[in-house]
């Protein structure tokens, strides 16, 4: 059958609004996915639902969609998203009324079954992650819009490549190079030159969004339409494939994809070819994301300048203790940005960063902010703040938890309104651990220098609810065979102060000449809850990357 050219145009809610015009425009294209959801965006939709129980979906997809709605249809382009959140119901009938009003003859059709909430009392959402044959069976049935709620990121491009090109649930080895290609368009433009550690190989200033090109038999071509900013190399790719991933088993409702078998080659420029994906069964269960309000937070940042700053942050802590002390969660962060002998005041200044949580409002509102204002003239000498702390926001938890695949309702409901219960797989397997890979062959004796280790490996890191993870790889063999032996968990402690009481797990990944390592624990409760300086870890690998190590210079 013919190749299926699948783009994205969103990879989270916010994301540029003139990609789907972008995208629709720039070339040739048989599906058009857009993901809006992440762990934080079903917290936030979940706030929006308790408002207007109307609500709840990524309202950002219908303006999008009142713009380009025409475009698609001429253009013959099907549009699959996840846009629907807590209510693809809602956004399927929204996206009607829009389609009437505009006067397009538009089929919708939507995905349902994964929210689970009445079963978790306390939980604002909860919500399992669906796999793709729902989709398949809109798109078979005729849509030309599908509107899901809480489904994996690759289920967008696994459920078109399922539905065009006949594939069966048993599929495994074609499933599993279409969860591949999905997991790397998930993320947009981070496929393209977008937040790439070595951005300065090509023009990222406006990157393009990325497309695939899927074969029947699962293998695929990454690329991006002609003309568009960015570039797509083995690298950006492979950036993106270790993206908030854990082991070599990429474990999803329709299968577990065997990272460790992924090859990647450069098929042209910004063209990369992906080949060789193994698939295995899914396991008996599936994840569900759980959110719930956990209490309230505030902040205030203080800006101790000049001398004597650790004497100042000292004097701050102790003139608060009295007004803390009945608060659940206190947390003091120093951060020395100020220079000796320094040209500006700003570059004089330290940051000082008060987070407190608490289950009453009150104790982290006004009592804080009244407390903080009122040290102005009693404070330390230069006393100022960044800004003056509010009455205390809620903030959210994540939790994960799996259940069995039995106790989800997977229902496909088609244009026309039937409703089709979507088969639940025959074949599970528990998820385990791969055996470990033989280290490559060292590289011979040689001197060595100090020097950061980003200059001879990228990273990328993200966050999985409490946990981050960290994917770094090298560019050329050599280096590779440097890395997979200097990088240990005990080494990566060593360089990530922040680590070295939590449990830290390497999963080597030859083939990518990568190593993706797990740190549990490090984001606390979650993204929402924001318990590190940088809640979703997304800075953690150039932290890394600056790190010093003894590094042969024949790969400096």
């Amino acid at each position: 059958m013919s190749v299926l050219r699948v783009g994205n145009a969103s990879g989270f809610y916010g994301d540029r609004f003139d990609a789907m015009r972008e995208m629709l425009t720039g070339g040739p294209l048989d599906v058009l996915t857009g993901d809006y959801l992440a762990e934080l965006t079903m917290l936030i939709l979940g706030r929006d639902r308790l408002r207007d129980p109307g609500a709840g979906y990524a309202r950002t997809f219908l303006r999008q969609l009142e713009e380009c709605l025409g475009l698609a249809r001429e253009r013959g382009v099907r549009i699959v998203t996840n846009a629907g959140g807590l209510n693809p119901a809602g956004l399927a009938d929204a996206v009607r009324a829009l389609a009437d009003r505009l006067g397009i003859p538009v089929r919708v059709a939507h995905v349902e079954g994964d929210d689970l909430t009445a079963a978790h009392p306390g939980a604002l959402a909860a919500h399992a992650y669906l796999g793709g044959f729902g989709i398949a069976e809109c798109l078979r049935a005729g849509a030309d819009v599908v509107v899901t709620g809480r489904v994996t990121d690759a289920a967008l491009v696994t459920g078109p490549a399922a539905a065009h090109f006949g594939w069966g649930p048993t599929e495994y080895d074609r499933l599993a190079g279409a969860v591949v290609a999905g997991h790397v368009l998930e993320c947009g433009a981070q496929a393209t030159g977008g937040n790439y550690s070595f951005f300065q190989d090509g023009d990222v200033r406006r990157p393009g969004f990325p497309l695939a090109e899927l074969h029947a038999d699962g293998t695929s071509v990454v690329t991006k339409h002609d003309g568009t900013g960015g570039f797509v190399d083995v690298g950006t790719v492979t950036a993106q494939l270790l993206y908030e991933t854990h082991g070599a088993r990429y474990a999803g409702p329709d299968v577990t994809a065997r990272l460790d078998t992924v090859r990647l080659s450069q098929d042209g420029p910004d063209r990369v070819r992906v080949e060789g994906v193994r698939g295995e069964a899914p396991p008996p269960t599936l994840k569900v994301g759980l959110n719930r309000l956990g209490g309230f937070r505030n902040e205030v940042a203080f800006v101790l300048t000049g001398l004597d700053v650790e004497a100042k942050a000292a004097l701050v802590r102790a003139q608060l203790e009295p007004v803390l002390g009945r608060v659940a969660d206190v947390r003091w962060d120093l951060a020395r940005t100020d220079r000796p002998d320094a040209a500006t005041e700003e570059t004089a200044s330290a940051l000082l960063r008060l987070v407190v949580r608490d289950a009453d409002q009150q104790v982290v509102g006004r009592a804080l902010s009244g407390a903080a204002v009122e040290l102005a003239l009693a404070g330390y000498p230069g006393f100022h703040v960044l800004a003056p702390p509010g009455k205390g926001a809620p903030y959210g938890v994540f939790d994960a938890l799996h259940v069995p695949r039995n106790t989800v309702a997977h229902v496909a409901v088609r244009h026309d309104g039937r409703r089709v219960p979507v088969p639940d797989v025959q074949d599970t397997a528990v998820l385990r651990a791969v055996p470990e890979p033989p280290l490559p062959r060292p590289l011979p004796p040689g001197p060595v220098r100090r020097a950061p280790l980003g200059l001879v490996a990228g990273a990328r890191s993200g966050d999985k609810g409490g946990d981050a993870n960290v994917g770094v790889w090298a560019r050329t063999d050599d280096a590779w065979r440097w890395l997979a032996r200097e990088l240990t968990a005990d080494r990566f402690r060593e360089l990530i102060p922040e680590a070295r009481d939590l449990p830290v797990v390497r999963h080597p990944l030859p083939n990518l000449r990568a190593l993706n390592f797990v740190v549990e624990g490090i984001l606390g409760e979650g993204v929402a809850a924001q318990a590190r300086f940088d809640p979703q870890a997304k800075a953690l690998g150039e932290w890394l990357r600056a790190r010093h190590l003894d590094i042969p210079e024949a790969l400096l």
